[in-house]
């Protein structure tokens, strides 16, 4: 079982690693169902806070990439996730009290509304020149903090990293393009995973060897998904449709096994 338990893992990284890479925020949404349908992971909380930490570490490696290639707003991304993490924080600790198999119902319903909210936004292209100045830091610092604070305690609460609420945040907070946002979402998903992660890790609901397995498999996913990203990034609506059904289709599984579970 545990030779299946670990290729299992590794697969399951292999393809947050790639979802990641490629939209920047998924990973974390398909990590936790994978672990509990797909790894057998039999505790929501085991598989959340393990999550977490998989997923901060696969963020962050995935995070140079973007950075190379100058895909990140580094002051919009550092100010959003610091607002966040507080939150983040808060959030976990509320998670923690609440029903495992009620936390993942809530989860996929989350991950509805949001592919929703994507499918039904304009995309204009965004607005490549946008910085965090202080020139503009009256009109985009109060946004980012805001928002970052908002999404920051959903990801605690719901145990992810959060980047699927990220980049909808971004771009809600600054219209940055699509791709800047994908890259520089990542920033807060390392902060926001790293702080979930440590409130999991110390209530002991981390299985430290799955997120060997999980990092593993997602070094390999993140290059190939973040290849595959850069060379979508001229097709902006694409690129924005993708991301809002793979987030809706994780969502729809989710509430369909969590209904099924009551």
């Amino acid at each position: 079982m545990t030779g299946f338990s670990d290729l299992a893992g590794v697969a399951s990284g292999g393809l947050v690693g790639f979802v990641l890479g490629l939209i920047g925020g998924g990973g974390s949404i398909l990590a936790v169902p994978l672990l509990v349908y797909g790894v057998g992971v039999a505790s929501a909380h085991v598989a959340i806070g393990t999550s977490a930490v998989a997923v901060a570490i696969s963020a962050a490696l995935n995070l140079v990439g973007y950075a190379r290639s100058g895909n990140v707003k580094w002051p919009c991304a550092l100010v959003f996730a610091a607002a966040g993490v507080g939150g983040a924080a808060a959030g976990s600790h509320l998670g923690k009290a609440v029903d495992g198999g009620r936390l993942l119902l809530l989860f996929g319903l989350l991950m509805l509304g949001v592919s929703a909210a994507m499918l039904l936004r304009r995309d204009d292209g965004g607005d490549p020149g946008v910085r965090l100045t202080p020139e503009s830091a009256g009109r985009l610092l109060p946004r980012l903090v805001g928002f970052g604070g908002a999404v920051g305690a959903l990801a605690g609460f719901f145990g992810i990293g959060g980047g699927f609420l990220v980049v909808p945040g971004l771009l809600a907070s600054t219209r940055m393009p699509l791709i800047v946002a994908i890259g520089s979402s990542l920033v807060a998903v390392t902060a926001f995973g790293a702080t979930t992660a440590a409130s999991y890790a110390w209530s002991g609901l981390v299985d430290w060897r799955l997120v060997a397995m999980f990092v593993a498999g997602g070094l390999a996913g993140g290059l190939g998904g973040a290849t595959l990203a850069r060379r979508l990034a001229a097709r902006k609506a694409l690129l924005s449709r993708l991301f809002a059904l793979v987030v809706a289709a994780t969502g729809l599984y989710v509430v369909v096994r969590s209904l099924g579970a009551f």
